[in-house]
């Protein structure tokens, strides 16, 4: 049951059910008001995003001790400034799960990111509670409640709302509160409290919502032949990403990926060229962007080589290491099941890899805590210091004298 403030009744508020939604400004910064007051406050939204570059915030999901509500950004009488500054409020902790999607929103919409944050799914995973786990396994586990999201996938633009629909937005930032405290109340107990503020601080810093074109063919796998076919990509792909800005559609709307590699591929530097391309249209080579997809191959056929930046080219194996990487995911996997850590928070199949394969690999494996839990075990295993045995069932390390002439 929602607990609701008596003295915010009237005015923007519109009672569905056990819900208050607000829909003007005065009633928002009232709410926001009273949140600040608390140490934390739960965050939720619901956004559509399939027809659109940017996210659409349909819904913003706001809870406190004793005090929750949905705020209905397409309101025409509602502002989120309120809602912006109590994001910003350092003596509040946002807490949200899965967080990186709702931070974007908000950064982007508010040019903020909310601090400090805690996201409780980084936090299960440090906890034990698995990799990646969902809410509605999170929410079990802790609090035994189970949700219904048959409204996950409902369309949250269309006014109005559901009372199921309000139902199911507010249900998870007032569950979140519970596991938020449980979570908190875990990792202080266990002392593992700063191991969520380095997680934290990736989620914080805003170049991990940055989208700059130029550097758009990141995100690309690059199926590209040689250097000359890399410079062809990375013009188009910078094209593609301020066409979709500008437009505000997904880039599948203006290029498809595979799109973009048979050009790249081809490099067509004449319109009529287009034409011939089994990936487009008929129709293509006459249309509005066939000059400028042209003007991009020319533009990156004329760009030095020398100053393309490099292809990540992933860890290269040699025969002779794989048993090393697998002797490394097994103990990657004993210390994580011993100290009940999510492996992936650990270490990820690249870490793993590098420890293998490069004599001093700057990983994330071998710093901070997760050199205490499973770095310095891997060094000594690498260097024939440690071996893996089985007691009881149990991997176990067993620690083994150097050998005089040893190596690597």
């Amino acid at each position: 049951m929602v607990a609701t403030n008596p003295a915010t009744a009237g005015g923007g508020l519109r009672y569905t059910a056990a819900m208050n939604v607000i829909t003007k400004t005065s009633d928002l910064a009232a709410l926001c008001a009273r949140l600040a007051r608390h140490p934390y406050v739960a965050v939720d939204t619901e956004f559509m995003r399939e027809t659109t570059f940017w996210p659409k915030l349909c819904l913003v999901q706001l809870a406190g001790p004793g005090d929750a509500a949905c705020v209905d950004p397409l309101a025409p009488e509602l502002d989120l400034a309120p809602f912006h500054q109590l994001m910003a409020d350092p003596g509040v902790v946002k807490v949200f799960h899965a967080a990186r999607q709702d931070v974007e929103i908000v950064y982007v919409m508010g040019k903020i990111i909310p601090h400090p944050l805690f996201d409780t799914q980084v936090a299960a995973m440090v906890c034990g509670f698995g990799e990646s786990i969902s809410y509605v396994n999170l929410v079990k586990q802790l609090t035994n409640a189970d949700i219904d999201k048959t409204s996950r996938f409902t369309d949250w633009a269309r006014r109005p709302l559901s009372d199921k629909q309000l139902e199911y937005a507010l249900g998870d930032v007032t569950h979140l509160c519970e596991i938020y405290l449980k979570l908190q109340a875990e990792l202080e107990a266990t002392g593992r409290a700063h191991w969520l503020e380095q997680e934290m601080a990736v989620l914080e810093d805003p170049a991990s919502y940055e989208t700059k074109p130029e550097d758009s063919w990141k995100r690309l796998k690059a199926r590209v032949k040689g250097r000359k076919g890399l410079a062809v990509l990375i013009e188009l792909a910078a094209w593609r990403e301020r066409a979709a800005q500008a437009q505000d559609v997904p880039r599948s709307r203006i290029l498809r990926d595979e799109q973009l590699y048979d050009i790249a591929n081809h490099m067509p530097t004449k319109v009529e060229q287009l034409a011939e391309m089994r990936t487009l249209s008929t129709g293509f080579a006459r249309s509005g962007r066939a000059r400028e997809i042209i003007d991009c191959v020319t533009a990156g056929l004329a760009r030095d080589l020398k100053t393309l930046p490099a292809q990540e080219q992933g860890v290269i194996v040699p025969p002779d290491k794989i048993a090393l990487v697998e002797l490394l995911r097994v103990l990657l996997k004993a210390s994580a099941a011993r100290n009940r850590v999510a492996p992936r928070l650990i270490a990820d199949t690249e870490d793993i890899e590098r420890l293998a394969t490069e004599k001093a690999p700057n990983v994330p494996a071998l710093k901070g805590w997760r050199r205490e839990l499973f770095g310095e075990d891997a060094l000594r295993l690498k260097t024939g210091e440690l071996a893996i045995s089985v007691e009881k069932g149990q991997v176990v390390t067993v620690p083994i004298a150097p050998r005089t002439g040893a190596s690597e």
